[in-house]
């Protein structure tokens, strides 16, 4: 594979997020230069140490104009800027599609204008919803259950139509994020049943247990999109690769079930029929083969980092915080008056 010198410039936005944060440590520890933007509405750490320095512009995605791309030397975007997950789609579905979908396809268009080649849009295997049993393909119909995964089929669709000689977006449909970040979040199936048995010494299933989810480690993405950064256009143009492996499909009950080997303590579940339509498994064969993209951390590993990691922070209070909960925190700003319902920084 081409490759390419890592004196690029990039573009992060959603630089202190969850991926984020973690996606600038691993850009900058690859030879990358780094420019964040943020709306800086999660602001909670779990561990300093890992915070990386870079320049950031603080602001939100919806509000990016020209002077925002032009005024720096940028030689690709990497998008990953939303409302994050499908409980946020809760407080106001328009919201959802507003910052997903119109905000990112804002920003392609921008990016094209300003002469910004490559566009690394972070999808989501989230819209394929209800996969009916089936094994899915980046070719498979997509059949989304949310407003966040109908926001993400939106914005691939309008951006792949900007895609010429002069513009190369490239679609990545993340598997269900898990893995230790600064900017930790608890309300993702791995980081919340792996701290539910540290906290409660008890996980809990709050559904039935049988939906299935593709898995991958924050870092695994990160190294997906850094692979992408460096591959010749011809192979990534224009095209959608979801991004995990073949091995990390489970069922919630199965993922359980494995932190139960780690950390001893018994399993419950909420209820017997949770009617969560979002049932999905997903082949990670295109992006092997195409880009020879293998992971370096399975569901097993992932667990033993959390629960380390968990363990030497002294997981507690913490767990339940506002800080790592987006929806809570979310909840918590508008309540204070700090954000209106549009999600805007109050003057």
């Amino acid at each position: 594979m081409e490759k390419m010198v890592n004196k690029m410039h990039i573009l992060v936005t959603g630089s202190e997020g969850y991926i984020g944060i973690v996606m600038v440590r691993e850009l900058q520890a690859k030879g990358f230069l780094v420019t964040g933007l943020d709306s800086c509405l999660y602001s909670g750490n779990l561990d300093k140490s890992q915070l990386p320095k870079y320049n950031l512009i603080k602001k939100d995605i919806r509000d990016i104009d020209l002077n925002d791309l032009n005024n720096k030397t940028f030689d690709a975007i990497i998008h990953l800027a939303a409302l994050s997950n499908d409980p946020l789609g809760t407080i106001n579905e328009q919201l959802t599609y507003d910052i997903n979908y119109h905000a990112s396809v804002k920003l392609a268009k921008l990016a094209k204008d300003a002469g910004i080649k490559r566009f690394i849009f972070s999808s989501s295997c989230s819209l394929y919803g209800d996969g009916n049993g089936k094994v899915l393909t980046e070719e498979s119909a997509s059949n989304p259950q949310t407003a966040y995964g109908k926001s993400k089929i939106l914005a691939e669709k309008d951006i792949a139509e900007l895609a010429d000689d002069t513009f190369s977006p490239v679609f990545m449909r993340n598997a269900t994020a898990f893995g230790f970040s600064p900017r930790m979040r608890f309300d993702i199936v791995v980081n919340s049943l792996s701290g539910y048995a540290i906290v409660e010494n008890e996980i809990k299933i709050l559904g039935d247990g049988k939906p299935w989810r593709p898995l991958v480690h924050v870092k695994d993405i990160c190294k997906s999109f850094i692979q992408v950064l460096n591959a010749p256009l011809n192979i990534i143009h224009n095209q959608a690769f979801n991004v995990g492996s073949d091995s990390e499909n489970y069922q919630i009950k199965t993922i359980s079930e494995n932190i139960q080997k780690q950390k001893n303590c018994k399993i419950t579940i909420a209820l017997n029929e949770a009617n969560d339509t979002r049932d999905y498994n997903v082949s990670f064969s295109k992006i092997r083969e195409e880009l020879n993209f293998e992971i370096d951390f399975t569901l097993d590993i992932g667990i033993e980092e959390l629960l380390k990691k968990y363990e030497a922070i002294h997981l507690s209070s913490d767990f339940y915080s506002k800080d790592y909960t987006r929806l809570k925190q979310i909840n918590y700003l508008i309540s204070e008056n700090i954000i209106d319902q549009d999600l805007r920084v109050c003057k």
